[in-house]
């Protein structure tokens, strides 16, 4: 499983480097990567399907920190893995035609492929700490696609907005992935299974979630945290059918379900979940019917869907799960279809304005079939996925052996009202723009190229023929997903009929007040201004004000603390030294000087001493540059002096040898300056004279203080007697870079390389006109 992530991100970066010299049919023969993956994941359904088995790739990466990288192949994980590779072969199909031409393409594609290998190895993982490395690729790399029209100011700021709030749960994610491995010894998520009780019944435990819903509820565009997906919808349409119908948004979604069977309590767990979802399913589903942008109809019912499924998962019974697990397939195929032909629409029309559209069947007939079925399947009509699905859901909330008779209506209710405002919303998109008249400055349209209508088109068809023949679907993936996130087998096979009863009759219901709420509400411009008033007392303004004082308060904290000058960071610094580790002196430590094993003081060393006194006197007080260069060379050769005195003459040549350098290398460079100019008063040079008086006083308390306690020499002991059994290395400074401070030498490296990446960058940065800067 190692070897086909890995590949997947060279395929990436090969893309990146070579697309520019290929042809535009070259990115039609990458639809295969995404193709193999899938038929590659189809192989497994064999072992998995039955939900008793799961398969465990294992790779050792950093063993004695418990880091692997661990894949597992169950019920869930092939779910997922089944969405990501299926849809994602159809996006990069209909991409290859719908960005024909892109200057950009091989871009394109480079971040597509390396968002998919995230995606496939964020669901695979069985590995905490790999687990949060990939769900940090997908952040970063869905930053790119959603800012990938990166000359327009509105898709920066978005892919911003997302990369701040899902970078910001990927923090908590993190902070929860390491509580959990201290707790339970482990970071392996199937060993965690097995020790759900210690977590449980930790006290840590409330933390745990908190951090964890918090990543999640970024990641999945819960409320309040939903606002950057709206935002979401500047990238480009194949983006957007991609991250925001079946993986991006689906991630935090997955992290919920994953670690049900882990650290749901039946409480606090599951009633967060309700709650959160209920609350953003419902808000999302009553913007989506205001709006008059095809994206952003689909936009806020994206919002509404993924607050259906954490509700699902809140609500925790068999038929819940079984109902998030079917649903999650259900809006990755009828969402990522409606996406498609809003880009289709926008690509022959220019607009995506659904007061302006109408009429369109006639020049897109195939399309507007498409559109039908996925609305159909998104209002949960007879014969489509949608409706097995939607009855799944009222039959969960209608189960009165596990809830009261009060909760019953009102969770039923608020399904109901959440599947009405959908079944409109989807309406809007697929049926909206293709019926009425066609107006006059829209003749001019037509159908699409094969590579355009194919895909939604092969999406609405499985909509249609898992709507006739569940248990396709049902005995493939849904079953085995139901019970890795149940955690037990769940017998609950799904079918077309199951006869009359009050769950028929709601979803009937559903569907006629859906039909009636489309029918009435025409989307209009004074409607969605009306609603976006309300956009002031928002989550959103919520955020965005307590941005902009942070960024107040970084700005006069930078004034302060980071101004730019080497003596202000410097001050800072011994100030910050002598409160630290002064307080700790002086309220810890008992204050004891001896004196009897301090040595006389030689005639020689008070000479050397009075040479240093007089060398930084004139340091200080000098204005010209070579009297201050030649004094500091006067103070390090006289340390050079000590060190001979005290017979450390290896000491003494480096100290020489680097102190005459220095020397000739400040001459070289500021001899031609001007003098000194005065950038303090009196006032300021008094403070540094007793801050510098103060620092001095405690470095040689602190040194006296040295003197009479026993040294402990243990440490070097350890590295000299292991430089050689355990890093197998004679040099033992050599070992304690490379081995012992490993990681130290690993982020020097990437700090060097980082750095080397913003100077390369800013030498080939060209301005607007072409012109290279200098």
């Amino acid at each position: 499983m190692l070897l086909p992530i890995i590949l997947i991100f060279v395929v990436a970066f090969g893309t990146l480097l070579l697309g520019r010299y290929t042809r535009s049919k070259f990115f039609k023969l990458i639809t295969f990567v995404p193709f193999l993956l899938f038929t590659y994941f189809l192989s497994f359904l064999i072992n998995v399907s039955d939900g008793t088995h799961s398969i465990l790739f294992s790779n050792e990466w950093i063993p004695s920190l418990g880091i692997s990288l661990d894949f597992k192949v169950d019920g869930l994980s092939l779910l997922f893995s089944l969405m990501i590779t299926s849809i994602g072969t159809l996006v990069y199909l209909y991409a290859s035609s719908y960005l024909r031409g892109h200057q950009y393409l091989h871009r394109f594609y480079c971040y597509l492929t390396l968002f998919m290998g995230a995606m496939l190895g964020l669901v695979l993982s069985d590995n905490l700490i790999t687990l949060f490395v990939f769900w940090e690729l997908t952040s970063i790399s869905s930053f790119f696609l959603i800012g990938f029209k990166n000359e327009d100011e509105a898709s920066r700021k978005s892919s911003l907005w997302a990369l701040s709030l899902t970078g910001l749960g990927g923090f908590f994610l993190l902070a929860s992935f390491v509580i959990i491995g201290s707790l339970s010894g482990t970071y392996s998520i199937h060993e965690l299974l097995t020790k759900s009780d210690v977590l449980v019944d930790s006290t840590f435990y409330y933390i745990i979630i908190f951090f964890m819903f918090a990543a999640a509820f970024t990641k999945s565009a819960q409320f309040p945290f939903h606002f950057w997906l709206p935002g979401a919808m500047k990238a480009p349409t194949p983006v957007s059918a991609y991250l925001h119908s079946a993986t991006m948004v689906k991630a935090g979604i997955y992290i919920i379900a994953r670690f049900t069977p882990i650290l749901s309590d039946g409480n606090v767990w599951n009633m967060t979940l309700m709650i959160v979802g209920g609350t953003t399913m419902f808000f999302g589903a009553f913007n989506s019917i205001f709006k008059t942008d095809m994206k952003s109809v689909l936009a806020y019912s994206t919002i509404s869907a993924l607050g259906v499924l954490v509700f699902l998962l809140g609500m925790g019974s068999d038929m819940a799960l079984y109902a998030a697990c079917t649903f999650m397939l259900v809006h990755a195929l009828y969402k990522a279809a409606l996406f498609l032909i809003t880009g289709i629409v926008d690509h022959e029309t220019h607009t995506r304005d659904l007061t302006v559209l109408s009429g369109l069947k006639k020049v897109m007939p195939i399309i507007a079939f498409a559109g039908i079925i996925a609305s159909f399947s998104s209002a949960g009509i007879p014969l489509t996925f949608g409706f097995i699905s939607k009855e799944l859901i009222y039959g969960a909330t209608m189960d009165d052996n596990i809830w009261t008779q009060g909760s019953v209506i009102f969770l039923t209710s608020l399904a109901v009202l959440t599947n009405i405002l959908l079944a409109a919303s989807g309406f809007l998109v697929g049926i909206k723009p293709f019926f009425g008249k066609l107006p006059a400055k829209l003749e001019k349209a037509h159908m699409p190229g094969f590579l355009l209508w194919l895909p939604p088109v092969l999406l609405s068809m499985a909509s249609l023929l898992f709507g006739l023949l569940p248990a396709i679907a049902d005995n493939t993936v849904i079953k085995s997903a139901s019970q890795a996130v149940r955690g037990t087998f769940i017998d609950m096979p799904l079918e077309v009929w199951h006869g009359f009863s009050i769950v028929l009759l709601l979803s009937m219901a559903t569907i006629v007040l859906g039909v009636l709420l489309y029918m009435v509400m025409k989307p209009t411009k004074g409607a969605e201004v009306f609603i976006e008033e309300f956009d002031k007392i928002s989550s959103k303004r919520l955020v965005i004000f307590v941005v902009q004082n942070i960024k107040t308060f970084a700005f006069k904290y930078t004034r302060i603390m980071h101004n730019g000058y080497l003596r202000i960071y410097l001050l800072f610094i011994i100030v910050f030294f002598i409160g630290i580790v002064g307080y700790k002196l002086f309220a810890d430590v008992p204050l004891r000087i001896n004196t009897e094993q301090l040595s006389p003081i030689r005639i020689y060393e008070l000479a050397v001493f009075v040479m240093i006194i007089v060398a930084i006197f004139f340091i200080t007080y000098t204005s010209s540059r070579l009297t201050a260069i030649a004094a500091l060379g006067v103070v390090g050769y006289s340390i050079c002096l000590i060190f001979v005195f005290y017979g450390a003459p290896d000491l003494a040549m480096t100290q020489f040898a680097i102190d005459t350098l220095t020397v000739v290398l400040f001459v070289l460079v500021l001899f031609r300056l001007p003098s000194f100019l005065k950038f303090s008063n009196r006032k300021i040079q008094i403070r540094d004279a007793i801050i510098a008086t103060i620092f001095g006083i405690l470095i040689s308390l602190i040194t006296l203080q040295a003197l009479v306690y026993p040294s402990d020499k243990e440490v070097s002991k350890f590295y000299a007697d292991s430089a050689y059994t355990l890093a197998k290395g004679k040099n033992v400074v050599n070992v304690i870079l490379v081995d012992f401070r490993g990681f130290d030498t690993l982020i020097e490296t990437i700090v060097l390389s980082i750095a080397a990446i913003g100077v390369y960058s800013i030498l080939k940065y060209k301005t607007k006109d072409g012109e290279k800067t200098e």
